[in-house]
């Protein structure tokens, strides 16, 4: 008993340090105490729920040490992510389990890759989705070892970390055998080679450049949608002043624009066919010291739906009608012109939660983008034109999705810009993590990234995953960088998350096989 509690513990400590701003270099041999456990239990019921124990412990754990500080901002979150991860991560181990004790070992092993993968997929294409977890996500400190992103997505990672637990486990087995440690070797190092390789050989072709200013506004999150809409504009027009003349692109962060309006012109008021009032300062503004940039800016907005029309997520009455909000990136120029995205990934258990659940649970979340509960959904990524260059503009949670993140390369984005509110968090892990993991979207992609946040850590990621200069915590101000475009199409960015889509056939067809093995073994038609 004290053995199998070390094991789970070492397995949890092993797991973690990627999410906690260290290094996921110790995720190769991760799971091999968990391994270790269900190799000590024998194929009977009682062992089954034994091991299902054990598991169970292990992944709240992981997910207890690594998602903590979502409880700064929700308490619902942590609850709800721990609950549905740790529900898929023992579905893949368990199914390894029942396999391991009465199937083939190379099937037991094929399921453990196959369905790990795939529950992984699935938390990324679910309507409750928190994809935080994945296993390659743990690499975002060590890009030098996962250039061969751009091929894989993290998906590869996830692919690389089951494999190396597996064959470091049977070394471990046979510790006398010199051949098993030396193949469980070669596992973990020809990747880390191969990336190496990818990163010195690599050539982008070279498109030019386009000069990007990143504005920090340093805004509470938490007093951000009190009121004081008068201080946060001018807290913005005089962050403009500060800008080069020279920038091509201008980020402000998720809802930097205090105040909600209404579709298709960004009116104060519904109904309106002008220009809310501070767009059309910020219009005004760009005319006199920025008459050639693009101004990307978050904000809510508002569409209105005739009754019988609205879309499911348009559940708020209006005017014989219904309403959605949506949480928006808007591009708009000096003169006036306005483009528009929908946020298409939707934070769990706030801006996703299904009406009933929320009338429930209403007491547990807090707003975090001026409204709660279920916001309008954009069907994909967008990208913004400006002067023949091409920007995609995600926002915050959209870049944990590789796929979903494509779409805004594939739509034609020569670099990428993601605008974000990471102060819910508080100085935690959290917000750390969530730009370190922008470093392996440049990578899949091939794109720079100019990050935009509220508070937390802005700045530029180049299409290798280096980071280059930032603002940090609590500071406030404006960074300016000469940002590298591309247009070539990586095989990531065209197939997307292949090896997800794979691995739930995969894990389909070992289920299958296993059937029609018990029931030849049930016939005595094998040993």
């Amino acid at each position: 008993m004290t053995r199998k509690i070390v094991a789970v513990f070492v397995s949890v400590l092993l797991l973690s340090p990627g999410w906690l701003s260290l290094t996921g270099l110790t995720l190769p041999v991760a799971l091999v105490p968990l391994l270790w456990i269900g190799s000590t239990y024998d194929a009977s019921r009682r062992s089954w729920w034994r091991m299902a124990g054990w598991a169970t412990l292990a992944f709240v754990l992981w997910n207890a040490a690594t998602v903590w500080w979502i409880w700064n901002a929700t308490p619902v979150g942590p609850i709800a992510a721990t609950l549905a991860s740790t529900t898929l991560n023992l579905v893949a181990f368990m199914a390894y389990f029942t396999l391991s004790k009465k199937a083939p070992e190379a099937l037991a092993y094929t399921t453990l890759v196959a369905a790990w993968i795939a529950t992984e997929y699935w938390y990324t294409i679910g309507e409750f989705s928190w994809p935080w977890l994945i296993l390659g996500n743990g690499f975002s400190h060590e890009v030098w070892a996962v250039q061969w992103y751009e091929y894989t997505g993290v998906f590869g990672g996830s692919l690389w970390v089951l494999l190396c637990n597996i064959f470091f486990f049977r070394a471990w087995q046979m510790r006398r055998s010199v051949t098993r440690w030396v193949v469980a070797g070669m596992v973990l190092l020809v990747p880390m080679l191969l990336s190496l390789v990818v990163g010195r050989w690599r050539v982008l072709p070279d498109e030019g450049t386009a000069c990007v200013a990143i504005v920090q506004p340093d805004v509470d999150c938490y007093t951000k949608f009190d009121g004081d809409d008068e201080r946060q504009r001018r807290n913005i027009v005089d962050l403009l002043a500060d800008v080069p003349a020279e920038a091509q692109f201008i980020l402000l962060p998720e809802t930097a624009v205090p105040g909600h309006y209404w579709e298709p012109a960004f009116s104060d008021s519904y109904g309106g066919t002008q220009a809310g009032v501070f767009w059309q300062e910020l219009a005004d503004t760009l005319r006199a010291s920025h008459p050639g940039a693009l101004l990307v800016a978050g904000a809510n907005t508002l569409r209105h739906y005739p009754r019988g029309l609205q879309p499911r997520t348009a559940y708020r009455p209006f005017d014989q009608g219904y309403y959605d909000v949506f949480n928006s990136a808007v591009g708009l120029d000096s003169a006036g012109r306005m483009q528009l995205h929908h946020k298409g990934r939707l934070v769990i258990g706030v801006e996703n939660t299904p009406t009933l659940l929320f009338d429930v649970l209403q007491f547990l979340v807090i707003d975090l983008g001026g409204v709660v509960g279920q916001l309008g959904i954009g069907p994909h990524g967008t990208a913004f034109d400006h002067k023949g260059v091409r920007l995609g503009p995600a926002i915050c949670y959209e870049g944990l999705y590789g796929d979903f993140f494509g779409d805004f390369v594939r739509r034609g984005a020569q670099f990428m810009a993601i605008v974000s509110n990471d102060g819910w968090w508080g100085d935690t892990p959290g917000y750390r993590h969530l730009f370190t993991i922008s470093r392996l979207r440049a990578i899949e992609h091939r794109r720079a990234v100019a990050r935009a946040a509220n508070t937390g850590r802005s700045g530029f990621i180049s299409p290798w995953g280096e980071v280059g200069d930032t603002l940090g915590w609590n500071e406030r101000g404006v960074l300016v960088a000469d940002v590298p475009l591309c247009s070539e199409i990586t095989f990531y960015t065209r197939y997307g998350d292949y090896l997800g889509r794979m691995a739930e056939y995969l894990f389909l067809l070992c289920m299958l096989y296993y059937v029609a093995y018990r029931v030849r073994k049930r016939n005595h038609l094998v040993e």
